[in-house]
């Protein structure tokens, strides 16, 4: 995908300031929140040394999703002013050698479920930036990145196999946004048999759920909604006609006051927090799940104008909270305006 060279530039000039906080937490190494089973001490070093690729932007999944805004932002606008520093900071970390150490401390004993399925699944979408990008380098570090996406989706896949149920959770944790990722990534792939199997357990998790109770969103940690997430992923897999009767019987009808309060965007009161910053990230997440929604309806699906009014709002709040210049919520929410800016999830 690359815009054309009226909207590249429109485009190049909104991503940018998200390009710029992608840019300063990348090669970043503290603060760092680590997460990682320990079996000796010699599994305890400094980030640069434990993930010598993804050792920055404050934990192992906003590094890697910090890499793919880059890639797919310098992807989508070549011509941008930015991307030569784009492509060379990519250059720096997604070497054979980084990488092949990223390999290893992900095959450690005991870390069977690191970042599973937030990390893994943001990987899988790096990787298909990468591989769809025609600048020579590109081919090197799609690569160098190859034994990581496969033991990536190797990983997931198991997972989702003996999954008995959905994670319905706000937060890095929860199966239907991962499921989509994957799903994308299968599809940029030419992997029909296991695009078929990921939409027959989106199936079997969501398709019979109606009557979604959204008076209880969201809670005050969330940057993903377990409600729009679910109905994202099956947008994806279901046909038209059959996706919008779900619609129908799983969200209340336009109107009622429940659905109205919770299309409303949300407000972080402290964007300096890390879990309050969570909530920036949710509007712009709520925007592109609902955009991708509406892309799915018929045009006189009772729900299409709610839903684009929503996605309108909830854009404008996300872009304008992504700006805050806290490293709680820069080190990560460039790569989430990113994915809004440059319609990653549509089809």
């Amino acid at each position: 995908m690359t815009a054309s060279p009226t909207r590249g530039a429109t485009l190049g000039a909104s991503l940018a300031p998200f390009v710029e906080r992608a840019l300063g937490a990348l090669h970043r190494e503290y603060p760092y929140h680590l997460s990682v089973m320990l079996a000796r001490d010699e599994d305890l070093a400094p980030p640069r040394v434990l993930a010598p690729a993804f050792f920055g932007c404050f934990d192992w999944h906003s590094a890697v999703h910090g890499h793919w805004c880059l890639a797919r932002a310098a992807r989508v606008c070549p011509d941008a002013a930015w991307v030569g520093r784009a492509r060379a900071a990519l250059a720096i970390t997604l070497t054979r050698e980084r990488l092949a150490g990223e390999a290893a401390f992900l095959r450690a004993p005991g870390r069977e479920g690191f970042e599973r399925p937030y990390g893994l699944a943001w990987l899988l979408q790096l990787a298909a930036e990468l591989r769809g990008w025609t600048i020579p380098e590109a081919a090197g570090w799609s690569a160098s990145l190859e034994p990581l996406e496969s033991l990536a989706a190797s990983r997931l896949s198991a997972w989702i196999d003996v999954l008995p149920g959905p994670v319905r959770s706000g937060e890095h944790a929860q199966s239907a946004f991962a499921i989509g990722l994957f799903l994308d990534w299968a599809r940029d792939s030419r992997d029909a048999a296991l695009a078929s199997r990921l939409q027959a357990h989106a199936g079997r998790l969501f398709g019979a759920d109606h009557g979604a109770p959204v008076r209880y969103e969201p809670s005050a940690h969330d940057f993903l909604s377990p409600l729009l997430g679910e109905a994202d992923v099956l947008r994806r897999t279901m046909p038209g006609p059959g996706f919008g009767a779900w619609l129908s019987a799983f969200l209340p009808p336009p109107g009622d006051a429940d659905l109205s309060r919770w299309l409303q965007p949300v407000t972080s009161p402290d964007p300096t927090d890390g879990k309050f910053a969570h909530l920036d990230g949710l509007n712009l997440s709520r925007a592109w799940m609902l955009e991708g929604i509406v892309s799915a309806l018929a045009d006189r699906h009772p729900h299409r104008d709610v839903l684009s009014r929503a996605a309108a709002a909830h854009r404008e709040a996300g872009l304008t909270g992504a700006l805050n210049p806290h490293y709680m919520g820069s080190h990560w929410l460039g790569s989430f305006a990113a994915y809004l800016l440059t319609g990653r999830g549509l089809a």
